[in-house]
């Protein structure tokens, strides 16, 4: 179980909750990170919070989006984070992605693919004229081009990015239930680590109501 690696998305911007989700999650058979978006680093005691760990895996979704040398100085403004983990969109371009990688020092770069919040008629809305599956292997293919550390995606897409792209894959859109939120695409725990996942991002189902039952939920849902 100890290969077995869990991002807790830490959506909320209360200082008081990310502290109970941090000590109501040590103690497990799971590898534990802390994943943490723009909701909690832009509010108003998040960065200093953040600053002030230790000892933890910290993960910054930033999901940077923006012209190579606005990446790179944001790279660099948040380096005294220590995180060791930032996102950058890959549809940024390689330009952007070979920058950022240059500049990131200790930080694992890890690019993100199409949103799991979006599905092929979401993609065709905003002007996208390949499927999920291809455009998620083309950008697969950009990434390991820019040398990137890790990868976001579906972890219904895991094995054709495998195919392209060889480090750590991260996979978001992790549901217990059929239940999706906000989510398009989909697919259990058990599914994902299946699959190839390296890394499994959970939020709402680890961290609404009592975290050491549902860390306990999901070590059962895994070891059936």
């Amino acid at each position: 179980m100890k290969n077995k690696k869990l991002f807790i998305a830490c959506d909320t911007t209360k200082i008081s909750k990310v502290k109970e989700i941090i000590e109501k999650s040590q103690k497990t058979e799971l590898k534990i990170g802390y994943k943490f978006g723009l909701e909690f680093l832009n509010s108003k005691n998040g960065r200093s919070f953040i600053s002030k760990k230790k000892n933890l895996t910290l993960f910054a979704d930033l999901k940077l989006h923006d012209i190579p040398n606005t990446c790179v100085s944001t790279i660099k403004a948040i380096k005294d984070l220590k995180v060791d983990y930032l996102t950058i969109h890959i549809s940024s371009g390689l330009e952007a992605l070979k920058a950022s990688k240059k500049n990131s020092g200790k930080i694992k770069l890890v690019g993100v693919t199409i949103l799991t919040s979006l599905n092929n008629k979401t993609l065709k809305e905003i002007g996208f004229e390949k499927d999920v599956k291809k455009l998620v292997i083309h950008q697969a293919r950009l990434a390991s081009k820019a040398k990137l550390d890790a990868i976001v995606c579906s972890a219904q897409e895991v094995k054709l990015v495998k195919k392209v792209f060889k480090k750590e894959i991260i996979t978001p859109g992790i549901r217990f239930t059929s239940k999706t939120n906000d989510q398009k695409r989909i697919m259990t725990p058990k599914q994902a680590y299946a699959n190839g996942s390296n890394w499994l991002v959970i939020g709402r189902d680890i961290t609404k109501g009592n975290i050491k039952k549902n860390i306990k939920k999901l070590i059962d849902h895994l070891n059936r």
